[in-house]
Order: C-alpha cells, then structure tokens, then sequence
C-alpha cells in the first residue's frame, strides 16, 4: 500500500469515526465549507462537472450560470459524503420518514407478486439513503460495488453498507478478473428479491452506446441484461435531495421488446433507461455527482494518449 493509499484510507476511517458525532448543523457547515474550498480552487474535478452541466443544460462553457451550477453540485456532493459518515449512527426510521417517494407501487407491486426487480439508478442525491429506505419498508436487496484501491477501503464501504442491510457484491475479483457477481444477482432476481444498480456510467468499455443528451456514450448493460433473462422488471429510478431529506421517484417498468437477440433486447432498453435518466438528470442537475469523464468524445482523446 503507497503513502497516498494510506492516507485516503484513513480520511475515510476518520469520516466514520468522527463525523457521526458532530452537531448536524456543524457537519453541514463543515463540508459545505470543503465543497466551496474545491470550487474555489477549480481542478479537474471541478472543470469536469462543469463540462458534464454543460451537455444537460444545454449551455456554453464559460457560462456564469454553469459556475454557480458546478458549486451547486459540489455541495450536493459533499452533503452525500457527509450523510455517509452519518448514515450508521443514524436511526432508519428517520431515514425511511424524510423520503417523498413518487412510484413505489412500481416495484412493491411486482414485489408482491414474486417477481424479482432491478432498480437502475444514476449517481445522484444519496443512494444509500434511498437503500435504506427500500431495506426500511420491509426489502433488503443485493448491489454491487466497484473494487477500490486500497482495498482495507473497499472492505470498510463493503462493511458500511453491510450494515446498513445490503447485500454487497464485488464488481471484480480480487486482483482483477470476475467475479461472477451476474449469476448471483440473477439467482437474486429469480427468488423474487430487488436488486439495486448504478447504470449511467459503464466502469468495464464493454457497455451498450446510447445517445444521452445528445452525444453518445456507454452505460452498462447489465440492468437490462438481468431483466431479459429473469423475467425481472426493470425500474429506473431518480434520486434528489429535497430540503432536509429525500427524493425518490421510482418510474414504469420498462418493457423487454417482443423480438430480437439479447444483446439487441438489452441494448433497445438500455437506451429507454438512458430517456428517464436525462429526464430526471435535467430536473435535478445539481443533485448529479458525475466528476468523471463520461461522453465518448471526452474519453477517446484520453484513450488515445495513453495507447502505447
């Protein structure tokens, strides 16, 4: 482990440790105060969100309002991290109380019935929050998580949300390779149970391309994946922060299409979850932690640079 991997491991841990324990309105300030000190200091992160407002918005780069937008949407984002170190000293039913939930007959109805759903969401407002939510009404389900360096840090985000009620796969094995986390969430799916996944980012450049504000990218196809071969449905979901507490709006099922291979089925649905998500993405633009690079014709230059 570098120095450097030290030293994010134990921000982390002294997140969880310490955070948990100061008044709210003293957290909140707090990393508000982080979040305009990244504004302010306008690095990559920074200037990439910033790009990224852009597209939703339709906007010029430069624009003033893109700015204010970009501090809008730090400050969402740190207040998500401030929730997270906050979450497991937090009692569930005042989390479960402070979500307004538009659409949850969307997936409590197929629930009731045995069938298994896959709730697909963007990285927006406080997912955690809303997992805790969906464990809180009587409905554990299994995610999965992205492998971080070092890895006593994925372990303690594992851990953390273990102890919240997921059930948390990792995306890779140990080392790289599988790990096989499809068969599990369709062995999930099949037993009627939810399963909840991040969709608008494809972490593998194996993903379906779809079209997303007008310029293509690449979202992970697994969601859609899931429902073709278990029956499952397949329910988009949009996340916000709404004053003091939460917004979830859980949409229609979208459809498997009558014909085709399972590739093109997967591929026609993963397009229709990329419509809701710009949908959801347009109404809250601030509340959209995507720091990232995400277009194609932001990562094919990146790409091509490190090609040996």
């Amino acid at each position: 482990m570098t120095l450097a991997d030290r030293i994010v491991a134990a921000c982390y841990t002294a997140g969880w440790s310490l955070v948990k324990f100061l008044p709210e309105p003293v957290a909140a300030r707090l990393f508000q105060a982080i979040a305009d000190l990244m504004w302010r200091r306008r690095g990559k992160p920074v200037l990439r969100l910033e790009s990224n407002l852009a597209r939703v918005t339709g906007r010029e780069a430069g624009d003033p309002y893109l700015r204010q937008l970009a501090r809008q949407g730090l400050r969402s984002y740190f207040r998500y991290w401030k929730e997270v170190f906050r979450l497991p000293a937090m009692d569930p039913r005042h989390v479960v109380a402070g979500h307004h939930v538009i659409g949850e007959e969307n997936i409590f109805g197929a629930l009731a019935a045995g069938r298994g759903v896959v709730i697909a969401l963007p990285h927006m407002g406080n997912w955690d929050a809303a997992g805790t939510w969906l464990i809180g009404s009587g409905h554990p389900f299994t995610t999965v998580a992205e492998r971080l360096k070092p890895e006593t840090l994925f372990e303690r985000f594992v851990a953390f949300r273990e102890g919240l009620g997921m059930e948390v796969l990792p995306l890779t094995a140990k080392g790289g390779g599988t790990a096989h986390a499809f068969g599990t969430l369709a062995k999930r799916l099949r037993e009627g149970k939810p399963v909840a996944l991040p969709a608008e980012r494809d972490l593998t450049a194996t993903g379906v391309e779809v079209d997303f504000f007008g310029a293509r990218t690449r979202m992970v196809a697994g969601p859609a994946l899931l429902a073709v071969q278990t029956g499952a449905a397949l329910v988009p979901a949009i996340l916000w922060f709404e004053g003091d507490g939460w917004g979830l709006r859980l949409h229609e099922e979208i459809p498997v299409p009558a014909e085709g291979t399972r590739q093109e089925k997967a591929a026609v649905m993963t397009q229709s979850l990329a419509g809701v998500f710009e949908k959801g993405i347009a109404e809250h633009p601030e509340d959209w932690h995507m720091l990232q690079r995400l277009w194609l014709e932001d990562l094919e230059p990146r790409e091509s640079r490190e090609t040996p």
